[in-house]
């Protein structure tokens, strides 16, 4: 049976009930581009929100990890992968989620007592050690010698600098043919991380203090790639049987086995299989130079470029074979697959047959450009491989590190931006609250959205909502709701407003209160079920009142001129302001 199934068939025996894996494009969250874990779709009700499955959830959820997309190429990285989880809402806790792990490891995997160690939280100055988790597994059967104390950095969960948190229980599993040590080194590479349990005890307020939650939960989470390859004992994901029938699809279709070049079919197999979820999601995304669709054009084109160097016929289906046998394998588990196969097989086609056009010109030139270079490519040539040939900046940069040259990047954006705008945080693959980073500009920016969301609701319409905000240090973009294009003159207006309000150097406060009593005094809020029930709410004077997590100004004086570059529709309902401040 597959340890999905045998996953959800264990924790529903112990009361949990199925949920359904989220989609990989977040709902109504604007402030990551993918789910890249399993508990992010359930933050809400880890919150405090009830759910309607009840107190008991398990799940294999969908996540997308682009971060560390150079990574791709190695024996464990992807960028697609599945989670296994299981959650309680305020019911059972350590004891109970430790034996559950415990019997499942030992009784439904078979895994040797033996070859497993943990570590639990050490414990600080604000915050005891979790002798609880250390008692529950010595009590268990697990040798004290296995049980590792570890600090902060590796055993507490807290998601930001405030909120929920709480000390967890992380399960190694020692990967290898060697005798296994009496003792657990953490630091020992044999000793392979496998399951991580967070046990949600604490609130962390913002001012650095630590309170007891009220009601405790437990958030675990388990790679499903990592522990197949583990269960078939094979030291290398891509001999798993998660991918050894696509690893062969590409040996057949190529030139090279896997020996030869692990490397790019490693690639290929990955950035195909995050390609077809990302293409078959119900969101629609399509490849394009912006947030979603920049990383899907940016997958779709590396295993093209992976497909040249193992000598793939371009002009064969080699992409849509890969794409159906992925489809096949996993549509059992996620049916927005089989129901979106023509759309999926349709991106990736129309994507490769765009970027073939451009990249043996491209490749060529770039021979050429590079023939007599040292040590760097500036960022005029950088710039015409983009301009001129279709190149990312990043598959610039690839190809230059392969000869050992450097690019000039900064440069390369500057003459970028001049040409297009183009969302940087899509390459990093994740916002932070909203935000690429806390940078001066960027919390100027930040002020600068609740301003723009309390004067559109005057002159535009009072049921105007925000959706959804990026902002970077050069710019903003705000998302809200509106049923019609805004004319010159609303646009205009709503400008000036913005800024009579900077000029007439409002403060900015905050104030921290109970949820309910912020609703009951008008603060704005977006998404108003993934706030604690201890909230902090900024305050612009009079004119604007919004629950948010912050960093802002002291004075809106700090922000200089605001100026709306452009105003267009985001999607159905939805439209979108992108603006600066000079």
């Amino acid at each position: 049976m597959n340890l999905k199934d045998l996953y959800i068939d264990f924790f529903v025996s112990k009361g949990h009930k199925q949920i359904p894996s989220a989609p990989v494009v977040p709902e109504n969250d604007p402030s990551v581009l993918f789910n890249t874990a399993g508990m992010q779709p359930l933050i809400p009700y880890l919150m405090g929100q009830p759910h309607p499955y009840g107190t008991r959830l398990v799940d294999y959820q969908k996540c997308i990890r682009t971060n560390d997309l150079d990574s791709v190429g190695d024996k464990t990285h992807h960028t697609f992968f599945e989670m296994l989880g299981n959650w309680s809402l305020g019911d059972y806790f350590k004891e109970e989620s430790i034996s559950y792990s415990f019997e499942f490891l030992t009784k439904i995997l078979n895994i040797p007592v033996e070859k497993i160690a943990v570590t639990v939280f050490a414990g600080d100055n604000d915050i005891p050690r979790d002798e609880v988790s250390f008692n529950t597994w010595k009590n268990l059967g697990i040798d004290e010698n296995k049980i590792a104390y570890l600090g902060k950095e590796d055993n507490f969960w807290i998601a930001g600098e405030s909120g929920p948190c709480g000390p967890d229980t992380e399960i190694f599993y020692f990967r290898s043919d060697d005798e296994v040590p009496s003792y657990f080194d953490p630091k020992d590479e044999r000793w392979v991380e496998i399951w991580n349990n967070v046990f949600m005890q604490y609130y962390k307020n913002p001012d650095g203090k630590i309170s007891d939650l009220p009601r405790k939960n437990v958030d675990t989470g388990m790679g499903y790639e990592r522990v197949a390859a583990i269960l078939e004992g094979v030291d290398d994901n891509y001999l798993s049987s998660v991918w050894i029938d696509v690893v062969k699809k590409i040996e057949e279709i190529s030139k090279y086995n896997y020996q030869q070049n692990p490397e790019s079919i490693r690639i290929i197999a990955d950035h195909i299989r995050t390609a077809v979820f990302i293409s078959g999601d119900e969101a629609g995304i399509k490849p394009s130079n912006t947030d979603q669709g920049y990383i899907l054009r940016r997958l779709i084109r590396r295993a093209i470029r992976h497909a040249k160097k193992l000598e793939i016929d371009e002009n064969s289906a080699w992409e849509v074979m890969i794409a159906n046998m992925i489809i096949d394998k996993y549509a059992k588990y996620y049916s927005e697959l089989s129901k979106n196969k023509d759309v999926i097989l349709e991106v990736l086609t129309n994507e490769k047959i765009k970027f073939n056009k451009t990249l043996s010109k491209g490749l060529k030139e770039f021979e050429k450009i590079t023939s007599n270079l040292k040590d760097n490519l500036n960022k005029d040539l950088a710039f015409k491989l983009y301009d001129t040939y279709g190149f990312p900046i990043e598959l610039t940069v690839e190809l230059a590190k392969e000869k050992g040259l450097t690019v000039d990047i900064l440069g390369f954006e500057e003459k970028f931006k001049a040409h297009q705008e183009l969302s940087r945080t899509a390459s990093s693959g994740k916002f932070k609250g909203g935000l690429a980073g806390d940078s001066e500009k960027e919390i100027k920016y930040h002020t600068a959205t609740h301003l723009l969301n309390a004067a559109l609701k005057v002159i535009v319409d009072k049921n105007v909502h925000q959706k959804g905000s990026n902002i970077t240090s050069e710019r903003m973009r705000f998302d809200f709701s509106c049923d019609h294009k805004l004319t010159d003159e609303e646009k205009q207006k709503t400008e000036a407003l913005v800024n009579k309000w900077i000029n007439e150097g409002l403060d900015v406060t905050v104030t921290e209160m109970s949820k309910e009593e912020a609703i009951n005094s008008g603060a704005e809020c977006m998404f108003i079920e993934k706030y604690p029930d201890v909230v902090t709410v900024y305050s612009i004077g009079d004119v604007s009142k919004e629950l948010c997590g912050g960093p802002h100004v002291k004075n809106t004086r700090e922000l200089g001129k605001f100026k709306i570059l452009k105003e267009e529709a985001s999607s159905a309902g939805v439209r979108r302001i992108k603006a600066i401040l000079e």
